[in-house]
């Protein structure tokens, strides 16, 4: 009897991030992706990740690594997983394409974790990697060298598409590869297929990115004597690329901007990805010497990045650029579900400083990498899987995803739909789910110290309620207050009124503790708690209000 496989999914499924599952098969497993989840409305959180208890305490079975693509919802994990893993003396080889190891590389170089064996996958590569026979096959998508994987297991064939497009004239001419697809699937056939989901509650499909280069030389030419700011993402070198040439093409200077685009412009020039001749280029400390007139910028922060390029200009925080009525700032990309208000704030901060917009709700400046509807049956029709997992996208895209399939003639027992944490098994039987692991969000700062949701609900409390510090000081023999409690207070009321107010949470919390304190009552955490509750009552009483109390209580 052949070997079960087993599918653990530790995210992406559900949101738009934290991309990561493992396959494992006779003991051995093998991770695919590993990426982090963005922030949104978490003070001091800098990366959520995927919960990795279950991996770490397999770290003697883990096999291997293959990242798909350069994008941080599949690479972002990789500095605290391997960070976690070398603690435990252990390491982890990480396969994918030249470009996508570079960006590895750059980010575990930044985080200061020691970078593991990094093995180059060619398009179409076949090799063993653990106990997988694997291939790799060319997708399109909105970074270069997206790579489908397809696994030979003892179950059969699993195809994981990865993120992809079917665009038929892509700016580096490499086409997803439907073609090797319908090849297996008439040779031996695709036991189960992961497929990206995010495109797939939109009909129709996607426009070729192609498309981008006229509408930009449209906007250069309408902007004659403007200088143009054109946000995009740092890993989207196609979309760098046609503002290079639409900056060539007009005889503007090309200055790129913030460090990861820095870096990834690099790497592309580097592996022959990226076209641009060095006289087109000036650096950012250059642009005081620069005609405006004659100047494109590309940076990064079109998804209203807080520390990014074009959010420190909407501040008039950045070192170099001061933006105002002779800029144009271009938005070549669309809000990252859950990132549409921080995008609108920039939007009104830039206008605010006189800047002209221009964005996707206007003008075709941006194309989707995600392939719609008609892109994903098309991949279905190639595979003709006989099962069939939606993967990659809020629960919502897995539900169409999954009705999509049905449209075409699955069976419901043909089709699983599941979520982060699920464990599935593939057997002779079919794909089932066997239990879960630990999905929790695991949230880092800046440093990769862990933060609890104790600690965000506090920020979140402080931000939006404000906080009151009540000290009180007991002399310990005698069983009395030394002095008056002190109280001070940020973000709860005005500041005019602070003084008023406190002195009535210093009477409340006398008052609170008097009776205790003269029956003999030292104990710190009982006359700490008198002293929240009593100001919290004031609090809510009198204004209704529900901000962080910190009650500190000492003997002397």
């Amino acid at each position: 009897m052949a070997a079960s496989v087993h599918l653990t999914f530790f995210g992406g499924l559900g949101e738009i991030g934290r991309n990561c599952a493992a396959l494992e098969t006779q003991g051995r497993i093998v991770l695919l992706d590993c990426g982090q989840l963005f922030p949104d409305d978490m003070p001091g959180v800098d990366a959520v990740l995927p919960d990795f208890g279950w991996l770490l305490e397999r770290a003697d079975h883990l096999e291997a690594c293959i990242v798909t693509h350069a994008h941080e919802d599949h690479i972002g994990g990789l500095p605290y997983l391997l960070r976690s893993l070398a603690e435990r003396g252990a390491t982890l080889p990480i396969y994918g394409a030249p470009f996508t190891l570079g960006m590895v590389r750059g980010k575990l170089k930044a985080a200061g974790v020691s970078v593991p064996d990094l093995i180059p996958l060619d398009d179409h590569a076949r090799l063993p990697i653990g106990p997988f026979d694997c291939e790799f096959l060319p997708v399109t998508h909105s970074t270069p060298s997206g790579l489908m994987t397809v696994f030979d297991t003892p179950q059969g064939r699993i195809l994981h598409s990865s993120d992809f497009k079917l665009d038929p004239t892509p700016i580096d001419s490499r086409v997803t590869d439907l073609d090797r697809v319908r090849e297996m699937a008439a040779d031996g056939g695709i036991r189960l297929l992961l497929a990206d989901s995010t495109n797939a509650g939109s009909s129709g499909s996607s426009t070729s990115e192609s498309t981008i280069g006229p509408v930009l030389r449209q906007v250069f030419d309408e902007n004659e004597g403007r200088r143009i700011i054109i946000g995009a993402f740092s890993s989207h070198v196609h979309r760098i690329q046609q503002v290079a040439d639409a900056a060539e093409a007009t005889g503007r200077t090309l200055v790129i901007m913030g460090p990861s685009m820095v870096r990834n412009t690099t790497l592309a020039r580097e592996l022959g990805l990226l076209r641009i001749s060095d006289r087109m280029l000036a650096t950012d400390a250059e642009l005081e010497d620069l005609d405006p007139a004659q100047t494109c910028i590309v940076c990064t922060g079109s998804q209203g990045e807080p520390r990014a390029a074009l959010n420190l200009m909407g501040q008039g925080r950045h070192r170099f650029v001061t933006v105002g009525d002779g800029d144009t700032v271009v938005f070549s990309s669309h809000p990252i579900p859950g990132n549409e208000a921080a995008v609108a704030r920039l939007h009104n901060a830039l206008a605010r400083r006189g800047a002209r917009l221009v964005h996707s709700g206007q003008l075709g400046v941006h194309t989707t990498g995600h392939g719609k509807a008609d892109e994903l049956l098309a991949l279905h029709d190639a595979a003709d899987p006989d099962l069939f997992i939606p993967v990659h996208g809020e629960y919502a895209h897995l539900v169409a995803h999954h009705d999509l399939a049905l449209s075409r003639g699955m069976g419901e027992g043909r089709v699983l739909r599941c979520t982060d944490g699920d464990r599935v098994k593939l057997t002779g039987e079919g794909v089932t789910h066997t239990g879960r692991v630990p999905d929790g969000h695991v949230m880092v700062d800046e440093s990769g110290r862990p933060v609890s949701d104790a600690l965000l609900e506090e920020r979140r409390a402080m931000s939006g309620e404000g906080f009151v510090f009540v000290r009180v000081l007991v002399e310990g023999r005698k069983g009395r207050l030394v002095e008056p409690p002190v109280v001070e207070s940020r973000g709860w009321v005005e500041p005019d009124e602070r003084e008023d107010w406190h002195g009535q949470v210093v009477a409340e919390v006398i008052e609170a503790l008097a009776g205790p304190l003269a029956e003999g009552n030292r104990d710190l955490h009982e006359l700490g708690r008198l002293t929240r509750r009593a100001t919290g009552r004031l609090v809510s009483r009198r204004t209704g209000r529900k901000p962080t109390l910190v009650p500190v209580v000492e003997v002397r």
